[in-house]
């Protein structure tokens, strides 16, 4: 499938350019998100003609993102958990977990898809975590999980 993008989008492009995709990625998430146009004549001279509205908005948008990130960035959030012996936790810390955590630390808002793990929060540790806003913002995080001290 074939369309054109209607803001910056990572490992895709940018906005107006015409990308090619999977059908169900375009359907479903692109074009369902208002994210992108199917690629036709029609569509093309209307991007053309917004271009400069479309990137004045992704500025406000990033600009906007940059000084959320600003709050959380190489901040530290802690989570007290039960672990086993071992350090292994009894379940993982998911990016829904760790949005709450930032909301009541921070008051800021982040959606759990922002949050880039690489891999799963299970053990005792340090974990330095990605948080994406935007194609071009993004802040660095550490979740540290201590275990809870028994009485």
């Amino acid at each position: 499938m074939e369309i054109i993008l209607l803001e910056n989008i990572i490992n895709l492009g940018k906005i107006g350019d015409k990308v090619k995709v999977k059908n169900g990625y375009g359907r479903n998430f692109l074009l369902k998100q208002g994210k992108a146009l199917r690629f036709n004549k029609e569509n093309i001279e209307l991007v053309e003609k917004k271009k400069d509205e479309l990137n004045k908005k992704n500025i406000e948008k990033k600009n906007k993102f940059l000084e959320i990130s600003k709050k959380i960035n190489n901040k530290t959030f802690t989570f007290h958990k039960e672990s086993k012996e071992n350090g292994l936790l009894y379940g993982s810390i998911k990016p829904k977990e760790i949005t709450n955590l930032i909301f009541e630390k921070a008051n800021v808002e982040v959606i759990p898809s922002q949050i880039i793990l690489k891999d799963e929060l299970n053990k005792i540790g340090l974990f330095k975590i990605e948080v994406s806003f935007h194609s071009e913002v993004k802040a660095n995080i550490s979740i540290k999980i201590d275990k809870i001290q028994s009485k």
